[in-house]
């Protein structure tokens, strides 16, 4: 059986991988090649993304694949969701990206407020405002008179900067520039108001590249510094929220689905043919970004398992060594139900945290909770608020779009907790349908085929996705018990 090759590289806030699909035209296989940990760099007061260290792995990876599979097609790279980067006019990085969690964006918020409010970037905008995203931190920057703001050229988002150091080529993909908070999503154009107000110019912006398009080659200089031949490279879509939706292997297209992508964060939400921009739109926390073939993506993001993550980290260090996540939920298992709740979106759970657990059990306490101990309780806890949070924003998601969801499609590395799952289907009432964990990935790889001319369209691609993948079903348990708990954990709220 002839396979085409395609290689895909998927960078999350945590952690990377590269992996090759193999393509035989009427499903694909993935194999990981390459995997590596984001770990971001505190330097000088700031939170760097460690830029230079992620494309020596992104190289590693290149020659990784192109040494067990040749004659690779193309290849696709696609990132988390936030910040960017400055060439100058010479064609230079000129520093290192500045992390989304960085306190100094969040800290110039204020003043961005005071000359555009919230509510009129996002009537002007669909884009969930959130001092996070692109707008804040480049104002921010220019309020200081920062040297990489003097001296820019190109704005570059993060796979956009990857593309260029790999093909010399400078373009802002689209889905990822529909969360920048600069880019009218009704109107597909950047909005002219937002700069005219902030003092901002658009001169820095290059060409808007869409998914599915051609970028470019691997350059010589690069070929020849990893010994490989030139390659194809494709603009998927680059953020990886809407890249796992384009892959989701839809099970039902007759039903009416929504999902969930979890990891680091959590994100719920549901395809529409156009943005939905609207007053109790915005007070509910939906927005609005770019998918696949120009469909909208209405969504709500959480704190997802961020939390547990920053738990985890501070377990290992108290006890000195490492302890898995299968451990970790098999914990959670046995500890009591139901014990205590939290607010997920709470601020003091999107920060970096010294002591996470000891962060959550001073929440609780202080909201005349039971306290939990322990990493079961603790890390159950989580879970079952997590849960909860899902079913508040699936019953907003219903409430703002006026149709009862059918089917929950789960997606991204979190689904690989059976437990998480079945406790979604529990506190929803929805049947659920859980993976492929790669489904970011194989958004990635179908953009590339539509790119190459294997596939014409999304749906033909999403076929493809179900014919490939590997998905789990749950149904609802214990419906009542789970009622009863939820409205103990709206009370909390």
């Amino acid at each position: 059986m002839a396979y085409k090759n395609y290689l895909i590289f998927d960078f999350g806030a945590s952690n990377g991988r590269a992996a090759v699909a193999r393509f035989d035209g009427q499903k694909f296989d993935l194999e990981t090649t390459h995997r590596f940990d984001n770990r971001p760099v505190y330097a000088a007061g700031a939170l760097y993304w460690d830029i230079l260290r992620l494309y020596s792995e992104l190289k590693m990876g290149l020659q990784y694949s192109v040494k067990k599979y040749k004659n690779i097609i193309s290849m696709g790279l696609d990132t988390w969701g936030a910040d960017f980067g400055f060439i100058d006019k010479n064609g230079k990085l000129i520093s290192n990206p500045v992390h989304y969690r960085d306190e100094k964006r969040s800290n110039d918020a204020n003043k961005l407020y005071k000359i555009i409010s919230r509510e009129e970037l996002f009537k002007l905008t669909g884009a969930m405002i959130n001092p996070i995203f692109d707008l804040f931190h480049l104002y921010s920057l220019k309020l200081r008179h920062a040297t990489e703001f003097v001296n820019r050229d190109k704005f570059l988002t993060i796979p956009d900067i990857f593309n260029y150091f790999l093909t010399g080529e400078t373009y802002n993909e689209y889905t990822r520039l529909t969360n920048s908070i600069m880019y009218n999503q009704k109107e597909k154009k950047w909005e002219d108001r937002i700069f005219d107000k902030l003092g901002l110019t658009k001169d820095i912006f290059p060409e808007i590249i869409m998914p599915g398009e051609k970028i470019g080659s691997i350059s010589g200089d690069v070929c020849t510094e990893l010994e490989i031949e030139t390659m194809l490279v494709i603009a998927p879509v680059t953020h990886d929220t809407p890249s796992a939706v384009a892959g989701i292997p839809v099970a039902d297209k007759n039903k009416n689905w929504a999902f969930i992508s979890m990891g680091t964060w959590c994100i719920i939400g549901q395809e529409t043919k156009s943005p939905i921009i609207n007053d109790e739109t915005m007070k509910a926390g939906f927005s609005n970004e770019g998918g696949a073939e120009g469909l909208n993506l209405f969504v709500k993001n959480i704190t997802g398992l961020w939390i547990i993550q920053q738990c985890r980290e501070r377990w290992i260090k108290d006890e000195g060594s490492d302890i898995s996540w299968d451990e970790i939920v098999k914990m959670s298992f046995s500890a009591e139900a139901f014990k205590s709740f939290i607010d997920v979106d709470d601020p003091v759970f999107s920060k970096p945290q010294v002591d996470m657990p000891k962060v959550l059990q001073e929440y609780c306490k202080n909201r005349g909770q039971n306290i939990p101990e322990g990493i079961g309780e603790i890390s159950r806890c989580i879970y079952e608020s997590l849960a909860m949070k899902f079913r508040h924003d699936l019953d907003a998601l219903e409430k703002l779009t006026g149709d009862k969801i059918e089917l929950l499609h789960l997606v991204g590395g979190g689904i690989q907790n059976k437990l998480l799952c079945q406790w979604t289907a529990d506190v929803t009432g929805s049947p659920v349908v859980a993976g492929p964990t790669e489904t970011t990935s194989v958004g990635n790889l179908l953009m590339q085929l539509k790119g190459t001319g294997e596939i014409k369209t999304l749906e033909e691609g999403r076929k493809i996705s179900l014919a490939s993948s590997k998905v789990t079903s749950y149904q609802p348990k214990d419906k009542n018990r789970w009622d009863e708990a939820y409205s103990r954990y709206l009370k909390m709220l």
